[in-house]
């Protein structure tokens, strides 16, 4: 991979499931005993905010108890090393990428250990539970939700990883489902740039065809390995 300069890798749900994180949705469809729909949709909050905020003050708790694995601290590795751009996009909002010592990093669904204020947008680090009515420390209002983008709503960052992939020479897609978009698509718009590509994952995505090249294995053992592989 000699003539790799720039990558962007995206990261999913089976990376940190290694971890001991659920992933989003089961083989049943359910998200740790809940529809997603119930927990993660604006309709949801609006019908039921102590549910929805009490899902994710459990979820916020969780991240307690657990560790970054491998996988994370090779990616982090690389991300201190890589003399090149390097983004990781992870869709997971959990912290494990950070406390791993990455930098390079967007959380394109939003953070457990945030709060968004829905009347003057403020997203604020918030590590504690988030009752419904908690006020917003920059506006006073008491508007403050979980800091997730739930499902409808537009994931963050997008110019700035849409810049990224067509800059890419290498795009790597780590434990995740290829079924949700947008992230699903970055494999297009990266190969039509004339990035490389390739996915580990425990089990071929649903998007696995728009790969050249597939690994099949635990992120602990994959992600390590291809690090090795591209530092020098």
């Amino acid at each position: 991979m000699e003539d790799i300069r720039n990558i962007v890798i995206l990261t999913g749900a089976g990376i940190s499931a290694e971890s001991g994180l659920a992933t989003f949705r089961g083989p049943d469809g359910l998200w740790e005993g809940h529809q997603v729909e119930d927990v993660c949709t604006p309709e949801a909050l609006e019908r039921n905010a102590a549910l929805v905020h009490r899902f994710y003050d459990e979820r916020r708790a969780k991240l307690n108890e657990v560790q970054p694995n491998a996988a994370h601290h090779a990616l982090a590795e690389l991300d201190a090393r890589w003399p090149g751009d390097l983004l990781i996009v992870t869709q997971n909002v959990d912290d494990l990428h950070e406390r791993a010592g990455a930098r390079r990093l967007i959380h394109m669904h939003g953070e457990l250990r945030s709060a968004l204020c829905v009347a003057c947008g403020e997203s604020l680090p918030w590590p504690d539970p988030l009752p419904p009515g908690s006020q917003c420390p920059a506006c006073s209002r008491k508007s403050l939700r979980p800091d997730i983008v739930f499902f409808g709503e537009m994931p963050y960052q997008m110019d700035l990883i849409d810049a990224a992939l067509r800059r890419a020479d290498l795009f790597l897609s780590i434990g995740t489902s290829g079924a949700v978009y947008p992230a699903a698509g970055f494999v297009q718009t990266a190969r039509h740039a004339g990035a490389r590509t390739l996915e580990l994952n425990l089990e071929p995505s649903a998007g696995s065809f728009y790969f050249e090249e597939s690994r099949i294995g635990p992120a602990s053992e994959l992600v390590p390995d291809l690090v090795r592989r591209l530092l020098p």
